[in-house]
């Protein structure tokens, strides 16, 4: 049975209000109760790398962040961070009964090897399970999708209208994910963010493998689309508010937008450049080398950000990556 936890206790507004009640005091000011009444409420499926970002950022600005967490150990983690918790299991329906009345759901769910073995499960019919859960208040539906739903373009810029023609497992169940999403009731009110790699502190792709000098496990073929997650984080509160200032925002809802600093690096170039800042270079990089049919170098393309721009001017706190790997580096 889900259990939710600390509803009353996080929800500011009210909270401010009762304090001026209990203590006899005037009422609420006009600034407190624009407070109170442009407070959100967000619920948030994956309380990850990315998503834990997200909540932060809706938590300092005031909101009522619900997390959804699995773990028991994790509900006491997340109180004390000043968010709700909430207990469910994605992939466990009777878990997501009576989720809370909320502004905006952020479904960021990402695949804990740990726990799971079918990606499609969790992508999936976990997404399905969420959905058919959700109380008829929301506003909004936010689904962190990734790049990995397209093939390859040879090295090709892209938009969000190319075709797509995953490869891999994960790429194939994104892509049926969104458009399960897209087809449901929540389709009108949805957004659909496809996230090129996310990395930033504590996450610098291959960090390991070039440290160790594992350079046959390295392919300089192909570009690399990265968003910095502090950067990423920011455009989905950014893509939030702008529902929330204008619940029928044409330019936020049912869309799809290419979450990526729009500066891919050929893979050999962000290779040489790691290697070189851990003094660990130059890579013996073979001549006649051919990218393995299966891996990730052997899908190129160039990921545009466009459409992302256009409607939301995003600037950018690490504009590429040696920008946002010297950040992660030094920290």
């Amino acid at each position: 049975m889900p259990v939710f936890t600390g509803q009353a206790h996080f929800n500011r507004g009210f909270d401010k209000w009762e304090t001026h009640r209990s203590c006899l005091q005037a009422p609420p000011s006009d600034a407190e109760m624009s407070d109170l009444m442009t407070m959100k409420r967000r619920l948030v499926f994956g309380c990850g790398y990315l998503g834990a970002r997200v909540a932060r950022l809706w938590n300092n600005a005031g909101d009522d962040v619900i997390a959804v967490t699995r773990s028991d150990n994790r509900q006491q983690a997340l109180s004390e961070e000043g968010y709700s918790p909430f207990l469910a299991d994605v992939t466990r329906p009777e878990t997501l009964v009576n989720l809370p009345q909320v502004d905006t759901v952020l479904i960021a769910v990402g695949m804990d090897r740990s726990v799971y073995s079918d990606i499609r499960k969790v992508y999936v019919e976990g997404l399905k399970n969420v959905l058919d859960a959700l109380p008829e208040s929301i506003q909004h539906v936010i689904y962190v999708s990734s790049t990995g739903v397209y093939g390859n373009f040879d090295g090709a810029w892209i938009d969000e209208e190319a075709r797509t023609e995953p490869k891999r497992e994960g790429g194939k169940a994104c892509l049926e994910a969104e458009q399960l999403l897209m087809e449901s009731r929540w389709g009108s009110r949805a957004t659909i963010l496809r996230f090129a790699g996310i990395y930033g502190p504590d996450r610098v792709p291959t960090r390991q493998q070039i440290l160790d000098k594992q350079w046959d496990r390295l392919s300089p073929f192909g570009y690399l689309n990265l968003i910095q997650v502090d950067d990423g984080a920011r455009i989905v509160q950014l893509i939030a508010h702008s529902v929330d200032v204008d619940p029928d925002n044409t330019d936020s809802l049912a869309q799809t937008f290419l979450v990526s600093d729009g500066r891919p690096p050929l893979r050999r170039d962000y290779y040489d450049w790691i290697a070189d800042r851990f003094g660990v270079g130059p890579i013996p990089w073979e001549p006649d080398a051919v990218a393995p049919q299966e891996s990730r170098a052997s899908s190129s393309k160039r990921i545009s950000n466009r459409k992302l721009q256009q409607h939301f001017s995003i600037d950018f706190l690490y504009p590429d990556y040696r920008a946002g790997l010297t950040h992660a580096l030094d920290e």
